[in-house]
């Protein structure tokens, strides 16, 4: 056969290939332009918590955006604050407000062990660098009296394997955008091009579609929180891919506030405000919510022992959810508690941890619906019956 003949088929069956694609991808497209959200309506007259983002990259590091970019996006998606954490930007940085929204300094640690996040050093960080050892860095982030973070711990990618550091550190992402964006990446057909297409039809639900469950990641959480209550906290870790904007809408972590303080307010001052953020992050208070299916104002964990995230063996906590919620949601339970048959009430069952995480029924990847997770609390720390 002659070459001429050869790459001429070749290129039909390319082409075959691309038009096929892109048939497949418009379905997707297609099925987006009829997906509603939000799923749970907002509540008219509900006082907003503060919103922002965590885990967030610019182009002073690997990210696609400049910080006024990022400040840009999230003030049209209505956040008040983000987390700027570039890889290994160890200058120090103050709190600044930028177009309205407050940008909070912190760091992406890259170690020789995995990524670790910090932010809130009342010191500076010393003898930090790149691709050190993961304990020390860990170490170095308590010393500077900041929040270490295990950043997508369980990622297959870039997962954290130092052990003796990730029972130290304050935190851990339990849900990672970045690492829903990279599974997809590894299931170009069944996941990543579903999301591209869906995305051309309404954005928000293409990142929406890239939202999938995190058992292993919920296993170790529950692990490591058996030993000391920690943070944790649901990651941007946004590059700007997907845009920043459709990251900050379908995504976002929010301070409800403390007993009679208001809601929704910051304070002016920069870095009175970075302090009001880095402790409600810190305490282990603030509320994770894929914010596309709707906004957690009103939800509660009740039944807590007064000022922790413990409670004892024998106590039931309720989950107190957002007015609107209705039966379009369910309550999910791990570890060491057991849901109520009332569908809203969990029963601790034996000493360890329990997540409570609050899943709503959301637009399917083409028509119907699937369940995915709304509103994501840290964990508890179940402690022994009392005598």
């Amino acid at each position: 056969m002659k070459p001429a003949v050869v790459v001429g088929k070749l290129l039909r069956a390319l082409l075959g290939l691309v038009l096929l694609l892109l048939g497949v991808a418009g379905f997707f497209t297609l099925a987006a332009s009829f997906a509603e959200y939000p799923v749970v309506p907002p509540h008219e007259g509900a006082p907003e918590w503060v919103r922002g983002a965590f885990h967030v990259h610019t182009t002073r590091s690997d990210g696609r955006g400049t910080v006024e970019e990022v400040a840009a996006a999230a003030k049209a998606a209505g956040l008040r604050f983000v987390v700027l954490t570039d890889h290994n930007d160890f200058a120090p940085r103050e709190p600044v407000f930028m177009d309205g929204v407050l940008l909070v300094p912190g760091v992406e640690i890259s170690t020789d062990h995995g990524h670790l996040v910090a932010f809130g050093m009342k010191r500076p960080l010393e003898g930090v660098r790149p691709w050190m050892d993961g304990g020390e860095a860990e170490a170095a982030v308590e010393k500077a009296g900041g929040v270490s973070v295990l950043a997508h711990p369980v990622q297959e990618r870039n997962p954290w394997r130092h052990e003796e550091a990730a029972r130290r550190a304050d935190g851990f992402e339990l849900y990672s955008a970045d690492t829903f964006f990279r599974e997809a990446l590894s299931h170009p057909f069944s996941r990543l091009l579903p999301a591209v297409g869906a995305s051309f039809g309404q954005a928000v639900h293409g990142v929406m579609m890239l939202v999938e469950p995190q058992p292993g990641s919920t296993a170790r959480l529950l692990e490591l929180e058996r030993e000391k209550p920690r943070v944790a906290l649901c990651s941007h870790d946004a590059h700007g891919l997907p845009r920043y904007e459709d990251v900050f809408r379908a995504l976002a972590v929010y301070l409800p506030p403390a007993e009679g303080e208001p809601p929704g307010v910051l304070p002016e001052d920069a870095h009175a405000a970075a302090e009001v953020v880095v402790k409600g992050l810190a305490s282990g208070g603030a509320v994770c919510a894929f914010r596309a299916l709707g906004e957690p104002e009103g939800f509660a964990l009740e039944g807590l022992e007064a000022e922790s995230r413990e409670a004892r063996v024998g106590q039931v906590l309720t989950v107190r959810l957002p007015p609107e919620a209705g039966e379009q949601v369910r309550i999910e339970v791990w570890g060491s508690g057991r849901l109520r048959p009332d569908g809203r009430s969990v029963e601790l069952v034996e000493e360890g941890a329990v997540q409570v995480e609050v899943w709503a029924r959301a637009p399917g990847s083409f028509f119907g619906t699937t369940w995915r997770p709304w509103i994501v609390p840290s964990p508890v720390r179940v402690l022994p019956r009392s005598n």
